[in-house]
């Protein structure tokens, strides 16, 4: 019997490269997120003309912003094994915070968001102490937190005003000059893209760098893949996950800051059911349910092909219930995807 003739070296080496590259592709979990970014943008592209319009584009990347801003720091929270049922009901406690305090009481709006900024990481860290203190799983905890902070809302809001909103923003001391800040716009052209776009790219990208270049970045991927392990290892498994919560819900107060400056209103039950976007939106970005695998970057994505197809599905003239069906299907999908690269990444770092 004769031996099968070897490659040439040539075509050896063209492998190996084409097989290296494939390998650094495959361990970036953020990459079924991209593949299927660019077939929703590519879809909706040939569906409806309007989509690739300026203002089109303006609509869809201006819907996926507000809910990327938390998807990234919700996507940090997963990696880190935890989940946050409270972010979004926490948009808009901060945003009535704000409106009470600069409407109601008179305040100058900046010192109004500086204190919803630390009501905010009031509660997360309180979430981070509580799961860490009692060992409940966070799910139970944020749950909690989640009632207790909408009958909060409910209660005070109409208690103070007679109504569930707060409205009048406009007037209070100080708006102008955070209202640029938060809730102004970019002139690309005739268009106007708002300036939640660039606060979303730039949470994006700090949360890459902190989670891939920094220690605590390492601190997070730890704890996520096995806390016991890390703790051994002296990574202060405690503090890093109540970190974690506080800043969920310091992106939670960004994006409603961002709301109550732009719309100059809020109302008491604003929020509810967005935790649940927050969280597909990461798993649709390569995040696991089981922590220690995702991408900050990948949730910035995901929440990008949630804006794509919500505001698609829109210029399509499609019935809005079949956004939910491609929700579920993107859900679905998204997590056999990330299970399967997760093994893969798995074999190549052996």
């Amino acid at each position: 019997m004769t031996a099968a003739a070897a490659p040439p070296v040539g075509e050896q080496d063209r492998r190996a490269v084409r097989g290296a590259l494939l390998d650094r592709l495959v361990v970036r979990p953020e990459l079924g997120a991209l593949l299927g970014a660019v077939l929703v943008f590519a879809f909706f592209s040939v569906a409806t003309g309007q989509f690739l319009s300026p203002l089109g584009a303006a609509t869809w990347l201006d819907d996926s912003a507000t809910l990327g801003i938390v998807a990234v720091a919700v996507a940090l929270l997963m990696i880190g094994g935890e989940f946050d049922l409270s972010a979004g009901v926490m948009t808009a406690s901060t945003a009535l915070v704000t409106a009470l305090l600069s409407v109601r009481l008179g305040w100058n709006v900046w010192p109004a968001l500086l204190v919803s900024l630390l009501f905010a990481i009031a509660v997360g860290a309180l979430n981070g102490w509580l799961v860490m203190r009692t060992g409940l799983p966070s799910f139970i905890v944020t749950l909690g937190s989640f009632l207790a902070l909408q009958g909060l809302n409910l209660g005070v809001t109409r208690a103070v005003t007679g109504s569930v909103q707060v409205s009048g923003m406009r007037g209070a001391d100080g708006y102008a000059s955070a209202g640029y800040l938060f809730a102004s716009t970019v002139d690309i052209g005739s268009t106007a893209f708002q300036i939640s776009i660039l606060w979303w790219a730039a949470v994006a990208a700090t949360a890459s760098v902190v989670l891939l270049r920094t220690r605590f970045g390492n601190w997070v991927l730890a704890v996520g893949g096995s806390a016991l392990s890390a703790r051994q290892v002296g990574v202060p498994v405690g503090r890093t996950k109540t970190l974690l919560f506080v800043t969920t819900s310091a992106a939670a107060w960004l994006v409603g800051s961002i709301n109550i400056l732009r719309f100059t209103t809020v109302q008491a039950n604003q929020g509810v059911g967005l935790e649940f976007q927050y969280i597909i939106a990461a798993v649709i970005g390569g995040c696991l349910m089981t922590g220690g695998f995702g991408s900050a970057v990948g949730a910035a994505i995901g929440a990008l092909i949630f804006g794509m197809a919500r505001q698609g599905i829109v210029f399509a003239r499609w019935n809005s219930d079949w956004f939910m069906l491609f929700l579920g299907v993107m859900l679905l999908a998204a997590v056999l995807v990330n299970n399967g690269f997760r093994r893969r990444a798995e074999r190549v770092r052996r």
